[in-house]
């Protein structure tokens, strides 16, 4: 794999990584610091892909950039409905009344997310990571709060939209870009390929030295995220190796077929590892350190809870490992050919 670069640009600051594509950055509060987003040349301006999180800091910050391009914004596209890519999404679109263009799953799930629990009760989070065998002084704390914290970062998403579908054709100034839609990291997420230019903007469907969180939740907990995952990644490598791949996190890099294969192979050796713990019954806790060699904060354990999830809901569904419920309502993981 090669690098176009050896860093990101300064927050505020815009670099033309391609023809008619301006690369910029937004800062985010967690380990993950950074968000790489796009502007596309259309015509006498610019179409948005994505946005950053909803917060005074990002919205200076753009205004920072409508100040430094010679143009007007004419559309938003969001690949996918999580907070740092749609978080000021509406806000830009309502700013200059232009399209908002997003996949259907996506939209209707954000509008759900900023909506938050409306009341409905929380035991069903807490039976998720009760079935994990969590701790129950930790469950706690990953269960409290009333569900708005989605809306705390996303600005008002607009109230209709035009949906981007799996193959459309989108038409910015005279540059044809094809809507490719992945799934698994999140249930329909929308990636940009120009083959004129050799451009596919992969958000976080492909991701350089890091890998796409997949996840079974509590809102699907038996959800085959992963199923979804390997399914549609592999059609990537249909298009040119020397692809110019933007991710949404990371540097900008040549080598698409190689990094779609480290992470397939990056999956299947935790479903064998996680499948040879498994020849005695293990729980989602117990998975833990079989997946994840680092100490894990209360924030990514929400991540590392679903990604394991994740993976155990594969191998059981594929008939590789049988799922009991033990008497503490945990759920145990055995090889298929073992009693328990």
């Amino acid at each position: 794999m090669q690098y176009l670069a050896d860093k990101q640009p300064e927050p505020g600051e815009v670099f033309e990584i391609a023809d008619g594509v301006l690369w910029l950055t937004m800062p985010l509060p967690f380990e993950l610091d950074h968000i790489n987003l796009y502007l596309i040349k259309d015509g006498d301006g610019w179409v948005v892909v994505d946005t950053g999180i909803g917060t005074s800091t990002t919205k200076k910050l753009w205004q920072q950039i409508f100040k430094k391009i010679d143009g007007r914004i004419t559309g938003v596209v969001v690949t996918h409905l999580h907070p740092d890519h749609v978080g000021l999404g509406g806000w830009i679109a309502d700013e200059f009344n232009v399209p908002f263009y997003m996949s259907q799953t996506e939209y209707f799930t954000a509008r759900a997310f900023c909506a938050g629990k409306n009341g409905a009760s929380n035991q069903r989070d807490i039976d998720y990571y009760n079935r994990a065998g969590l701790d129950k002084e930790l469950i706690e704390k990953l269960t409290q709060g009333d569900g708005k914290g989605f809306s705390q970062v996303v600005s008002p998403i607009p109230m209709s939209y035009t949906r981007l579908k799996h193959n459309d054709t989108l038409l910015f100034g005279s540059s044809e870009w094809q809507v490719l839609i992945g799934r698994g990291h999140s249930p329909e997420h929308a990636c940009l390929y120009n083959a004129n230019k050799g451009v596919l903007i992969s958000g976080d469907h492909i991701l350089p030295m890091i890998t796409p969180n997949i996840g079974a939740y509590s809102t699907e907990p038996e959800a085959l995220t992963l199923n979804d995952y390997l399914t549609t990644l592999p059609p990537f490598k249909a298009l040119p190796e020397n692809t110019v791949v933007l991710p949404a996190h990371k540097l900008p890099f040549v080598g698409l077929h190689e990094r779609v294969d480290e992470l397939l192979s990056h999956h299947h050796k935790h479903l064998d590892a996680v499948t040879e713990a498994c020849h005695t019954p293990q729980s989602i806790s117990d998975l833990l350190p079989v997946m994840f060699k680092r100490e894990l904060s209360s924030r990514n354990m929400v991540f590392a809870v679903a990604e394991c999830y994740a993976h155990m809901n594969y191998l059981v569904a594929n008939n590789t490992l049988k799922r009991t419920l033990d008497d503490r309502g945990v759920y145990k993981f055995c090889g298929a050919t073992v009693n328990v």
